[in-house]
């Protein structure tokens, strides 16, 4: 009866964090997918008063928080063309201890801005049309996913 009790010990000790780590990275990859690529681009109704004002009460929903974010990226492109950019991630961010990478190419993406002068129970924001390059957080080296965007070249 002990050699299995030390095999399953033994399993939860070496195969734990790798599994907890899996889940974690399958959470933040669902998590960017929903959050940071809108393609086609939806039209929000004309109450929400504009593409950011709509996106960000999305966002705050499912964040399930009432904070306002100062700034919110949404990219503009296929998901495969979005995957693509973290085929290969040769860079390794040590700020956020994940790969990271600069897209070659730009990409059509609006920034949502938190407007500055309000009161702090409103989220009202700016939307600014663009095409950039960006870097990304990457869940591996090799045949990653974006997880994250960490800002604009």
């Amino acid at each position: 009866m002990a050699p299995p009790v030390a095999q399953l010990l033994f399993l939860q000790v070496v195969l734990g964090p790798a599994l907890v780590e899996n889940i974690r990275n399958q959470f933040a990859i669902k998590n960017f997918r929903t959050l940071h690529v809108d393609y086609p681009k939806v039209d929000y109704a004309k109450g929400f008063q504009g593409y950011c004002n709509g996106l960000m009460s999305y966002v705050r929903g499912r964040q399930e928080s009432w904070y306002c974010p100062k700034t919110h990226y949404v990219l503009h492109a296929p998901w495969t063309v979005v995957w693509n950019f973290c085929k290969y991630s040769e860079s390794f961010c040590e700020n956020y201890n994940e790969y990271c990478t600069l897209t070659q190419d730009s990409i059509p993406l609006t920034i949502c801005s938190l407007y500055t002068k309000q009161p702090p129970t409103s989220c009202r924001y700016n939307s600014t049309l663009t095409n950039q390059r960006l870097y990304l957080l990457c869940s591996e080296k090799y045949d990653g996913v974006p997880i994250d965007i960490i800002g604009l070249y």
